[in-house]
């Protein structure tokens, strides 16, 4: 599990360092620094009001002045116009396009567009119609305004439709620029990890030849051991049990009940090898686990804070008791070990015991009952787990093992 999960580190990693290479490669197109950002919004409405001005300056609807007139009264429209069009695409770009558009909810989406375009429209219109002609009689001495000399109510359709045609065009490009910067980097970022996880498969095939070495030295060694030395080969054929179900059943998210229980009798009996069969231990566990699934190595870190923390630090007469019962689904445990007075007292907030809280709360939020209670002379840790009976595929070894 801790191999998975060092590959699944990587790979958020590395993808993490592919963003970091574009930025580095094209600051000017990706970076999110101030300095590149501003550039770039400067870089897009000074494009944006240069290729307005020239566009408005050659409009065939109007033939009094020559194009050289025209130009500098067509830069000082584009520049007011520049207002309402920032308000659209920055609207466009960082609340409907992200928050609805890209999360799939069109409709609202599409609704939210209308309403932008035809408000940016009307701002449009009636900047040409009410601020504009002002100014342009101020700075050029005429109105340059065929739309004043129409009704009202026609002079606000015709100015409204160009300043939707201009809406339209700037919210179009806008849009555009978000969604292929979007699209490329979600396109980049699903080839690279594609090629990371290509990469980490073949580092775990990789690594499955360690198991293998592990496991076929370990037989030999508990060949050689049994005639000479039955203590030692008994060490050995019960840590390649726990083993076994660590590295290669524990990848599952659950695993039998029963599988469980007997990786944990497989330790215990390892520790009462270490106090030389001097360990007082009363081991009570179910014959029969109704076919519950449990997350691995959830028990595990609660039996060996037992030996960590209470019977090591005892050098007389050191006890513990596991009592394992099932009810439906529900399991019970209460594991209470002794300790002397003189030993550490952290044994309710250690790591192993503080993980076993944290995976409860993940897995089994609301269907758990965890009490730690750290006496003078005693640890007693009592839990109450609601367990499943989802079947789930098993991934078997494929190599011969000790007692498999």
């Amino acid at each position: 599990m801790t191999t998975i999960h060092t590959f699944h580190v990587q790979e958020r990693t590395e993808v993490r360092n592919f963003m970091t290479v574009h930025m580095q490669q094209y600051p000017f197109i990706f970076s999110n620094e101030s300095k590149y950002r501003i550039e770039r919004h400067v870089a897009l409405w000074m494009s944006w009001w240069l290729f307005s001005a020239i566009l408005y300056a050659y409009t065939s609807g109007v033939t009094l002045f020559p194009h050289y007139k025209r130009l500098p009264i067509s830069m000082t429209d584009a520049f007011f116009f520049l207002a309402p069009h920032m308000f659209l695409s920055y609207t466009l770009m960082y609340v409907v396009i992200p928050k609805f558009v890209l999360k799939g909810r069109y409709v609202t989406g599409v609704a939210l567009v209308l309403i932008l375009f035809f408000l940016t429209a009307c701002i449009s219109a009636l900047i040409g119609l009410y601020v504009l002609p002002p100014i342009r009689q101020s700075l050029f001495a005429t109105d340059y305004a065929d739309f004043l000399r129409y009704p009202a109510p026609l002079a606000f359709y015709l100015s409204l439709l160009a300043g939707l045609r201009g809406a339209i065009t700037i919210g179009g490009l806008a849009a555009s620029i978000k969604l292929m910067k979007y699209w490329y980097m979600k396109e980049q970022r699903n080839l690279q990890l594609q090629k990371e996880n290509i990469a980490s498969q073949l580092q775990l095939l990789t690594a499955q030849v360690h198991p293998h070495f592990l496991f076929n030295t370990l037989n030999n060694i508990y060949s050689y051991t049994q005639n000479t030395s039955p203590v030692a080969s008994k060490l050995v054929s019960g840590l390649s049990d726990i083993l076994r179900f660590i590295l290669y059943e524990c990848n599952q998210p659950l695993v039998p009940l029963s599988k469980e229980l007997k990786m944990i009798k497989d330790y215990i009996s390892l520790e009462q090898i270490r106090y030389d069969n001097k360990l007082d231990l009363h081991l009570d566990l179910p014959a029969n686990s109704n076919d519950l699934q449990i997350a691995p190595l959830l028990l595990l870190p609660l039996v060996e804070n037992c030996f960590k923390h209470g019977t090591s630090h005892m050098l007389e007469q050191p006890w513990i008791s596991l009592h394992i019962s099932i009810r439906g689904n529900q399991m019970n445990m209460k594991l209470v070990n002794g300790k002397t007075a003189e030993a550490q007292t952290d044994g309710a907030s250690g790591i192993g015991v503080q993980n076993v809280r944290k995976r409860l709360e993940i897995l089994y939020p609301g269907k758990h009952e965890l009490i730690i209670t750290p006496e003078e002379d005693v640890f007693i840790v009592n839990l109450k787990l609601e367990l499943g009976q989802r079947k789930i595929p098993i991934v078997k070894p494929n190599s011969e093992l000790i007692h498999a």
